[in-house]
């Protein structure tokens, strides 16, 4: 006994992520349909996609006359599901919203394509591009030790140690319970924002050789921050990065496309419900 609904269903989380090209579709742009439910027209667009995330990349054509049979009754039982699921109205609702979403996000992802597609940043616009993610980039790295542990009391004693006289690097080799304990809390080099806000704000805070008076808490539990060095930070040079820049631009072109968009709509919102 075949298990259709699983099989339906597996099939459709595949082919979410199979994608396509154009030359897939092409040829069967102008064809006729494979079948229709209730009046609703199966494209071949449709069916050919829907072989080759069903059957691992395969064309119909590769199939024998009984897998073909087989997976038509596949798609033609999904369509009439999803006509049954219309009826009932079973799309209100939180199932419903998801759908909608997923279909929203899905059309505009193909707006994306088509706006981008044999658009390539010149030179001008990915230096550019550079230029502004380099400004935007802090401009000091620091290099600093800490010892992170769970409870308040505990951080309070080692610091109460560390006034005494007691090696931070020795306490955090015996104290910490993160990867940093093997290294004395050694965090080499980084940069404030790489690190959760309670750490960089009292980081921040520090003179260098210093330390934290106080443990700071954070969602990880409780560190003890010793400030050992900063430096001016270096970006990346512009050829190291040059292939993350053009996606970079080309989203920037079309969240600017999605403006004028907006501007041209009719847009009516409700405050009060939005906030509910």
């Amino acid at each position: 006994m075949r298990q259709t609904h699983t099989l339906a269903v597996a099939a459709t989380i595949l082919l979410l992520a199979a994608g396509c090209t154009k030359t897939d579709t092409a040829d069967a742009a102008d064809a006729k349909p494979v079948a229709a439910v209730n009046g609703t027209e199966i494209s071949q667009d449709v069916w050919n996609l829907y072989v080759k995330a069903r059957h691992n990349g395969k064309a119909a054509a590769d199939l024998t006359p009984e897998q073909r049979t087989e997976t038509l009754d596949e798609l033609i039982g999904m369509y009439a599901g999803a006509q049954e699921a219309k009826k009932q109205n079973l799309t209100a609702g939180e199932d419903g919203a998801r759908i909608e979403l997923v279909n929203t996000s899905s059309m505009t992802e193909l707006l994306f394509k088509k706006f981008v597609d044999g658009k390539e940043p010149t030179e001008e616009e990915l230096k550019a591009e550079y230029d502004s993610r380099v400004a935007d980039l802090p401009k000091v790295e620091f290099h600093a030790r800490h010892i992170l542990v769970d409870d308040e009391a505990k951080a309070k004693d080692l610091i109460a140690q560390i006034d005494k006289g007691a090696s931070f690097e020795k306490l955090a080799t015996e104290n910490s319970k993160d990867g940093s304990a093997t290294e004395g809390g050694d965090l080499s080099w980084f940069m404030a924002t790489q690190m959760v806000k309670p750490f960089s704000d009292a980081l921040q805070q520090l003179e260098i050789g210093k330390y934290t008076a106080t443990p700071v808490k954070s969602e990880f539990g409780w560190h003890i921050i010793k400030l050992e060095e900063t430096r001016a930070a270096t970006p990346p040079p512009y050829e190291s990065v040059k292939p993350q820049l053009g996606p970079m631009v080309k989203q920037k072109k079309f969240e600017a496309h999605l403006k004028e968009l907006v501007k041209a709509a009719k847009i009516e919102r409700t405050p009060t419900e939005v906030a509910n």
